[in-house]
């Protein structure tokens, strides 16, 4: 199981998602952004899954990462699966 955040670009994205993935049955957490990510909102949604899901409105999403397995609040590691600004 992998642990996916996606930050964007409004409140109203995330909160979209949110509704959009438990509709699909997947749990998504909304939450502060962590420090070593950016974000235009402030809020990101966190969720686990097998495979990353794409949100149907990938026009709201700024970035996806996958959190690494080794993954722990000392040494922050990620991988961008997603960025809309390259």
């Amino acid at each position: 199981m992998n642990t996916y955040i996606i930050t964007f670009y409004s409140h109203f994205g995330a909160s979209r998602l949110k509704s959009e993935m438990r509709k699909a049955g997947t749990e998504v957490q909304l939450k502060p952004v962590p420090r070593f990510l950016s974000s235009s909102c402030g809020t990101c949604a966190v969720f686990e899954a097998e495979s990353l899901i794409f949100p149907q409105n990938m026009d709201e999403v700024e970035q996806i990462v996958m959190l690494k397995p080794d993954f722990s609040a000392k040494n922050t590691e990620y991988e961008t699966v997603y960025s809309s600004v390259d």
